[in-house]
């Protein structure tokens, strides 16, 4: 039976506009544009507030199987419902066994079963040594993989040099995947820890911790992808873009049509380094959040087209690996929780900024789902998508508090942060899966391959 869904504002591809949205066996049959008296048994009308494309989240760690006590697929789905997000792509690491081949691949599988409230996919892993493994994993379905150029953070992922980089990249070659990559090379980090620590450097402080990530890490990196791309001329994705510093020689090389991608995420749009308690380990990644003249950088590049879209990199973990009794920056675990409150993070900056709700569907919904091979399936309000859709307000103002985290620990520097705008309900596929704080009974969650 044809679902109708109304509202006076719609995020359509054409922009903000009264429509009505023909949904049938999932999937958006027709939008019918401007004031209209359709009527249908089965009408969803939303008067005036904002219907949204599902959002879609490329960087997320779930950390299922293998570390569930950390996340898991229950828990993140849900949070990711609640903020609006109807597609995942888990990265392939903090899960035991790393997604760095296709038995792991289906580990993976069988440990989401039954557990997703939203869609998902999983990237392959690149790693030392594992060049063999890529083309089996694209052909199980992966839509690309993912490197890390320092030290991952666990050691069951290891990072990769130059020489590995060129065997993936000729794996790669002529399949269209992208490689994503963690920009940040180990050299100019390692020099800046050894400097803090003969100099005595007290850990506690933020000050110390951005100093050991300096921006030349994330430089060198890039310009050694951008190096790599131009030889091989297979996409690469920088993932948590952090330094505004990068951006002239990525500019530059899509200026020359390289086929590079960009993303940030959002705690680096909207937290600023000055205003980080010392031993507030909570606010630890990697790249680090820098000041407030680099985050400023970064709104403008988003605006100018430099940086292509927006992510979480939500990585949580038990609250004992933050370490934030001893405060201690170099012993926390790095990585933020924020998932499910990533829209209203990003529409308070924008209203901050005087933005409006059209760049929200590029940043957060078409531009990730490009990436990730799924466009026209998802993240857009188009006839022949998925019929996933977000209800949105706006105008509400709210506080950050521990029962508006849907993820499996409930620590995130957002705690306390008054933010803008709330999701009313979310849709997958023409279902409910999210209302005013009330989840589905069931998971109705499908996993996403390409092939």
């Amino acid at each position: 039976m044809a679902q109708a869904f109304r509202s006076t504002r719609v995020l359509t591809p054409q922009g903000l506009m009264p429509a009505t949205l023909i949904v049938e066996a999932g999937h958006i049959a027709k939008v019918q544009t401007g004031a209209n008296q359709l009527s249908l048994n089965s009408m969803h009308d939303f008067g005036d507030a904002v219907l949204l494309p599902g959002l879609v989240d490329t960087h997320v760690h779930i950390n299922e199987p293998g570390r569930t006590e950390w996340e898991g697929f229950a828990t993140a789905t849900r949070a990711a419902a609640s903020g609006g997000v109807t597609t995942l792509v888990d990265m392939p690491l903090n899960c035991v066994p790393e997604t760095t081949n296709v038995a792991a691949l289906e580990a993976k599988r069988a440990a989401a079963k039954g557990k997703t409230w939203v869609d998902w996919a999983a990237w392959g892993g690149v790693v030392r040594n594992n060049a063999e493994c890529i083309k089996p994993l694209a052909a199980a379905g992966a839509p690309g993989f993912k490197c890390f150029l320092i030290h991952s953070g666990v050691d069951g992922f290891a990072w990769v040099d130059e020489a590995d980089l060129r065997a993936a990249l000729a794996q790669l070659q002529g399949t269209g995947l992208p490689l994503l990559a963690h920009a940040e090379i180990a050299d100019p980090v390692n020099e800046a820890t050894e400097h803090l620590n003969r100099s005595g450097a007290d850990w506690r402080r933020y000050a110390t911790y951005l100093a050991s990530r300096p921006d030349e890490a994330e430089i060198e990196a890039i310009a050694l992808l951008i190096r790599l791309v131009e030889e091989f001329q297979t996409p690469v994705h920088i993932v948590h873009l952090s330094s505004a510093r990068a951006l002239p020689v990525l500019r530059d090389a899509r200026q020359r049509g390289l086929p590079i991608t960009v993303e940030t995420c959002t705690q680096y749009l909207h937290f600023a380094a000055e205003d980080i308690p010392d031993g507030a380990t909570e606010f630890k990644c990697a790249p680090p959040i820098r000041d407030r003249a680099n985050r400023e950088a970064l709104w403008q590049a988003l605006l100018q087209g430099d940086i292509d879209f927006i992510a979480t990199d939500h990585s949580p973990c038990p609250p004992a690996m933050k370490r934030r009794e001893e405060g201690a920056w170099d012993q926390a675990w790095g990585g933020i929780a924020s998932l499910g409150l990533a829209l209203s993070v990003l529409w308070t900056g924008m209203k901050q900024r005087n933005l409006g709700l059209e760049k929200i569907s590029g940043w957060m919904a078409a531009g990730p789902a490009r990436l990730a091979g799924l466009e026209g399936k998802k993240g857009t309000l188009a006839p022949g998508a998925d019929a996933d859709l977000v209800v949105f307000d706006p105008d509400a103002e709210w506080t950050v508090a521990p029962d508006h985290l849907h993820f499996r620990h409930k620590i995130s520097p957002y705690l306390g942060a008054t933010l803008h705008g709330v999701v009313r309900e979310t849709w997958l596929r023409g279902e409910r899966i999210f209302s005013n704080g009330t989840f589905s009974s069931d998971a109705r969650g499908q996993e996403l391959t390409r092939r």
